[in-house]
């Protein structure tokens, strides 16, 4: 299946460093599953607001530097968040498509699933140690 990103995926994208923009476009061509991106660059009190209600744990977001994005999956149009367990397999299948498209392109990345506190399916950033 050949999957395009919609007007508030790339009005996101834009908001985003280039090496994440071209891991974004080459997953979306590998992903066995639609997924569009949900946030990019954030505000500073758009953080602190995540962080105020538990959506994030920190006000050091790579968000707010345009190194992150935030992505979400659709199954025939619609938005599934990844809360059971079948929809969180979607989030990883999405994620193995970032992986594989940052490991062809060279772009280290970090997917918020891999993390041991506050795992975010959904999240994927430029990995601090190469794009600090």
């Amino acid at each position: 299946m050949s999957w395009k990103f919609g007007e508030r995926s790339e009005r996101e994208l834009r908001t985003v460093e280039d090496p994440l923009q071209r891991v974004c476009r080459r997953a979306l061509e590998l992903s066995p599953v639609d997924f569009g991106i949900l946030q990019g660059l954030r505000t500073a009190k758009e953080q602190a607001d995540n962080v105020a209600r538990g959506a994030s744990q920190t006000l050091h977001s790579r968000h707010l530097t345009g190194k992150a994005i935030d992505y979400g999956v659709y199954v025939r149009g619609k938005y599934v968040n990844g809360d059971t367990e079948d929809e969180y397999e979607l989030y990883y299948q999405v994620a193995l498509a970032f992986k594989q498209a940052a490991k062809e392109l060279g772009i280290a990345i970090v997917w918020g699933g891999d993390w041991k506190t506050l795992k975010d399916g959904g999240h994927i950033e430029l990995d601090r140690k190469v794009y600090p």
